[in-house]
């Protein structure tokens, strides 16, 4: 998940958007409310039983990366992940296609009065193994200094990590021989790292779309807490287009249609710049406030209330420490720090993650580029659509001069908000809270997920994150999810999976 690109410090570290291990390593059990007999004390017994099969399957899956903006071991991927589902105890598993990469659907169903949805992605993002400390599909355990022993891998954290655990506690629970109790409708894609594109294809396929809408909510696994054992409950999070601005000598009919010598910069156009100069009109001078005609006009400003709650955990968290994670000095416009927070929650952006133009090699090779490609991320918030924001970019380059300059969108969805008082949020606060981990209720994830596919129509569910358990580095090399918690307050392994076991019995439980 970007949630989608944005790579997860928690809340409190910027708000929140294989040798098996030593005898010598120690679980620290960081949810002290699990019941000493019954069910839970059942279940805590096969989830440690089971954990080196839970770790064998995580670093199984890791060795196995789908990256879809590589077409690398999609349909294996997806293979992989029926077979997870099939072994996790779904049934009428099936592998869903599209008109991309498919998706993974399964069910199940013991009869229960409600039903929960889950959301998982069999995708990856891409790496180089040269940025990382170890081999980055190896899934080595490393030492993380005030946490424990982690594995280290693509998609450790970003979510084969999580979701892993979330089946560990479908495991447990029927070695427990303790009652699942509830349904579980489970979706699953390939593509969300590259936005999604066709996930709405599975979502409402017709049996599919039957599961989900009789469905109380969906989640996505999420390691939430952060290093000091904190999570956020996200209200919502904000929308993404990806898309690739192109210029050309070709379509510009202005410029070389290949790559020529720098020295005919003197009478030959530049494609180049003709991009940068584009791109200048998307922004304010600054770079820090979207220009695009049109662009605010549908803008929901927070509320007071999500002001207050932003403010109020900004109270607690570490602003020195979030400056140093990200490498920054200073906040955007020089902004306070609870400022910058209600900035980063409630603004729509404009990024430009890569340009790329002619030779980028060592040295010089003095080339005027026939061809320069910009690589953009646009993050929406309610109330604003992609349909409309694709639709109003295209329109400004237009009115701008701009109508060579190509517009490739390669995926995106909509916003999510979800209900304060709906059963999921509501179950996510009861289950923090019986595990007597410190909770806030944040406005709104920075960070991207595709969770508008199903509070929108024709589905229609509330959706949002869940999970405990601590990861790092996704999208970045070393990425790593903990297993081996020395931190009292944050969960390894094993606690993460009972904290989706306590999940299900609170679901099936409140009011």
């Amino acid at each position: 998940m970007d949630f989608r690109d944005f790579d997860r410090l928690g809340r409190r570290d910027l708000i929140r958007g294989t040798a098996m291990l030593g005898a010598g390593a120690m679980l620290m059990r960081p949810l002290p409310s699990f019941a000493a007999t019954g069910p839970m004390a059942d279940i805590r017994k096969a989830a440690e039983a089971g954990k080196d099969a839970s770790i064998k399957r995580l670093r199984d899956w890791i060795a196995l990366p789908s990256i879809a903006a590589e077409n690398r071991n999609m349909t294996e991927g997806a293979a992989y992940m029926a077979d997870l589902a099939r072994d996790a105890g779904f049934t009428n598993v099936e592998i869903v296609p599209t008109d991309g990469h498919p998706g993974v659907f399964g069910t199940i169903d013991v009869g229960a009065k409600r039903t929960l949805g889950i959301y998982f992605m069999y995708d990856v993002k891409q790496f180089d193994p040269a940025e990382w400390s170890s081999p980055p599909l190896e899934g080595k355990f490393v030492e993380k200094e005030g946490l424990g022993t982690a594995i280290v891998g693509r998609g450790a954290t970003n979510q084969k990590g999580p979701e892993s655990a979330f089946l560990a506690a479908l495991h447990a629970i029927r070695a427990a021989k303790a009652t699942l109790p509830v349904n579980i409708v489970l979706i699953c894609e390939g593509e969300e790292e590259i936005g999604s594109p066709h996930f709405r294809q599975v979502a409402t396929k017709p049996n599919v779309l039957a599961a989900l809408k009789k469905c109380d909510g969906i989640f996505i696994p999420f390691p939430s807490q952060d290093k000091t054992g904190a999570v956020d409950v996200n209200l919502g999070s904000k929308g993404i287009i990806e898309l690739e601005l192109v210029a050309s000598g070709e379509k510009w009919g202005r410029g070389p249609k290949g790559d020529v010598h720098s020295s005919l910069k003197a009478m030959i156009d530049s494609p180049a710049w003709r991009l940068v100069q584009a791109l200048q009109t998307l922004v304010t001078p600054d770079g820090n406030t979207p220009a695009i005609e049109g662009w605010f006009e549908n803008v929901r400003p927070l509320t007071e209330r999500e002001k207050t709650l932003i403010r109020e955990a900004a109270k607690t968290a570490d602003e020195a420490a979030d400056k140093k994670a990200l490498g920054v000095n200073v906040w955007i416009d020089n902004l306070k720090y609870d400022d910058a927070l209600i900035r980063l929650a409630q603004e729509p952006t404009v990024n430009i993650e890569g340009l790329v133009a002619g030779y980028t090699g060592p040295g010089g090779k003095t080339v005027l580029p026939g061809r320069a490609v910009a690589k953009l991320d646009l993050r929406l918030v309610p109330n604003q659509t992609r349909a409309e924001a694709e639709k109003k970019l295209r329109a400004h380059l237009d009115k701008h001069g701009f109508t060579d300059v190509e517009m490739n969108v390669s995926g995106g969805y909509d916003p999510t908000e979800v209900a304060e008082d709906s059963r999921l949020i509501r179950t996510e606060l009861a289950t923090y809270k019986k595990l007597g981990i410190a909770t806030n209720i944040n406005a709104r994830l920075a960070g991207s997920w595709p969770g508008a596919t199903f509070t929108a129509p024709p589905v229609s569910i509330p959706a949002g994150h869940f999970g405990t358990g601590h990861g790092g580095g996704a999208h970045a090399p070393n990425e790593y999810y903990l297993i081996e918690s020395t931190n009292p307050k944050v969960a390894g392994l094993v606690d993460a999976t009972m904290g989706f076991a306590e999940f299900l019995y609170t679901l099936a439980a409140i009011k």
